[in-house]
């Protein structure tokens, strides 16, 4: 039977991973969820609470998904307090997805935060492609660092050099993982892709340095959601809707889009800077 992407289905919660104090991944079981396209995200709905649009983390069980949550607001701290055995409900995956390309022969990696699980995602998909990978993660302190154990474990098979940057130094270079690009870039002329999710300035700076360097770019873009389907435009930056013509978007799309690491509108609809 045919399922509609479009339809809420409720889906039970089989298991919840603990990432860091703040940060936790709730894995159930849901067909389509299952073959979301890296980059592609899902609506989720909390009862009586909120619905949110969330990345679609991995899961090594077939037909399983997975959701990573940062407990902040209302909606986020009420799905941050669900636990094995309670039922949220499931739209989509919705967007479209990063390119998997598998001539490209020297890709970076560059997140933060929760930003990270689109790039997981990714990296899982493309791993066994010959290309040298490159995986650039930062955090405030320590503590909000997370995956690692994951990538290092993939890292076994396949070489990804993995780098860390905290901006208290606690972990790995002090600093912004835009500064270990900025000097990435400054020596390895060979690079063909920065895949980017996570701050918006973050992925500005990103973007800058992959114009001056002239690499190819791709970054996964987010605005307040509310239908995720191209209806209440609450997701619009320019001329653009992030919920369909996103939430990935190339150099050449960013070079268009002026309100890009500039702006962006709130609940409201009014437009405030970053």
């Amino acid at each position: 039977m045919l399922i509609d992407k479009n339809l809420m289905r409720l889906v039970k919660i089989e298991d919840v991973s603990i990432e860091t104090p703040t940060v936790k991944t709730i894995f159930f079981k849901d067909s389509l969820s299952s073959v979301s396209k890296p980059g592609q995200f899902l609506m989720v709905w909390i009862p009586r609470k909120e619905e949110l649009p969330l990345s679609v983390m991995i899961s090594d069980k077939k037909k399983y998904a997975a959701i990573t949550i940062k407990k902040n607001g209302y909606g986020s701290t009420s799905l941050f307090n669900k636990d094995i055995g309670d039922r949220i409900g499931i739209r989509g995956p919705f967007g479209n997805s990063f390119s998997c390309n598998k001539a490209l022969n020297n890709v970076i990696f560059l997140g933060g935060g929760t930003g990270l699980v689109p790039l997981v995602r990714l990296l899982y998909y493309i791993k066994g492609y010959d290309s040298k990978f490159t995986f650039i993660m930062g955090a405030k302190t320590k503590s909000e660092i997370m995956f690692t154990e994951l990538i290092n474990e993939w890292a076994k098979v396949k070489k990804i050099d993995l780098h860390i940057a905290t901006e208290d130094g606690s972990l790995g270079a002090k600093g912004y993982p835009t500064d270990i690009l900025r000097d990435f870039l400054s020596v390895h002329k060979d690079i063909d892709m920065i895949y980017t999710c996570g701050p918006e300035l973050m992925m500005k700076k990103a973007y800058d340095l992959a114009t001056k360097y002239s690499v190819h770019m791709e970054a996964s873009i987010e605005r307040y959601m509310k239908c995720g389907i191209g209806i209440c435009s609450s997701c619009c930056i320019n001329d653009k809707l992030v919920c369909v013509d996103g939430t990935i978007f190339n150099e050449i799309k960013i070079q268009k889009l002026t309100e890009f690491g500039v702006s962006y509108r709130n609940k409201s609809g009014i437009l405030t800077k970053f």
